[in-house]
């Protein structure tokens, strides 16, 4: 399992950031080795946000972000806000 966590600065209108990441939040959640996903807002800064989301394996999350659907959903975010996502692996849990 990998997590992908992203976060995001948003420089545009928040109400839209939000409704163009809950449409690539849909499209993502369809596709095979999704597992889940939450966003978090800062409370000290809000126009900053961190999504993470958790997929089966690093190959499912590109194939998901390869695909045409994705690319053009996508598009409409970079507008918006500022995006830093990485992918990560878990090396320690309580």
């Amino acid at each position: 399992m990998i997590t992908v966590i992203n976060r995001l600065t948003v420089h545009g209108d928040v109400e839209t950031f939000r409704k163009v990441l809950t449409g690539i939040t849909e499209h993502m959640s369809s596709q095979p080795g999704f597992l889940d996903h939450t966003l978090y807002r800062s409370t000290r800064n809000p126009a900053v946000f961190v999504e993470t989301a958790r997929w089966t394996d690093a190959q499912a999350h590109r194939n998901a972000m390869s695909a045409d659907a994705f690319r053009e959903k996508v598009r409409d975010l970079g507008s918006l806000a500022s995006p830093e996502p990485d992918v990560f692996e878990a090396v320690e849990e309580d």
